[in-house]
């Protein structure tokens, strides 16, 4: 039987360190809790010898599959073209990022993904896995996330920005 997402994470819930973000309008010092020390076991994988970028994949090429695969394997990312994403799509979706991402962290903390929740505002979900705290903060989306600008803005949400930037993913989920 398979399990979905969603279980594992009601089934694996965080302590709120691993959910908080750290408030980087506040900091004016490098708390201990985010401070990673580069090790010699690791030395080796950070030094870059030659210029390099990462993969550019054509969504159009007839080896797109076995491209990803690849660039997976070798980099974990990629970059993609001839997606038919409109580049006004894609800047409207990071001007309203970016809105949200400034909004003061109270503000954010209102709509803070639960222990054992899958979507909001916090640290990603595998910051756990890590000695030091993670120097992230994030947005989880899957589906709508109607319920979040409403903890954003409870009165009139659909006024505001947030609501606009939830009908910019929906329309960029549909292409």
């Amino acid at each position: 039987m398979a399990t979905s997402l969603s279980q594992v994470f009601r089934d694996t819930p965080l302590h709120p360190k691993h959910i908080i973000p750290l408030d980087f309008d506040t900091v004016h010092e490098l708390p201990d809790s985010h401070a990673w020390i580069q090790t010699d076991d690791f030395s080796c994988a950070y030094q870059i010898r030659t210029p390099t970028t990462i993969p550019v994949i054509d969504l159009r090429a007839p080896n797109v599959v076995e491209l990803m695969g690849n660039a997976c394997q070798k980099w974990g990312m990629f970059q993609v073209t001839n997606h038919d994403i409109p580049s006004s799509l894609v800047d409207d979706v990071v001007e309203h990022a970016r809105r949200l991402f400034a909004l003061p962290a109270e503000r954010k903390l209102k709509a803070l993904r639960s222990p054992s929740g899958a979507t909001g505002y916090g640290v990603a979900r595998i910051s756990p896995f890590f000695s030091k705290l993670m120097w992230h903060e994030g947005f989880t989306i899957m589906g709508s996330a109607g319920e979040h600008a409403k903890q954003l803005w409870p009165h009139h949400y659909e006024d505001f920005w947030y609501y606009r930037f939830l009908l910019l993913l929906l329309k960029y989920g549909s292409r």
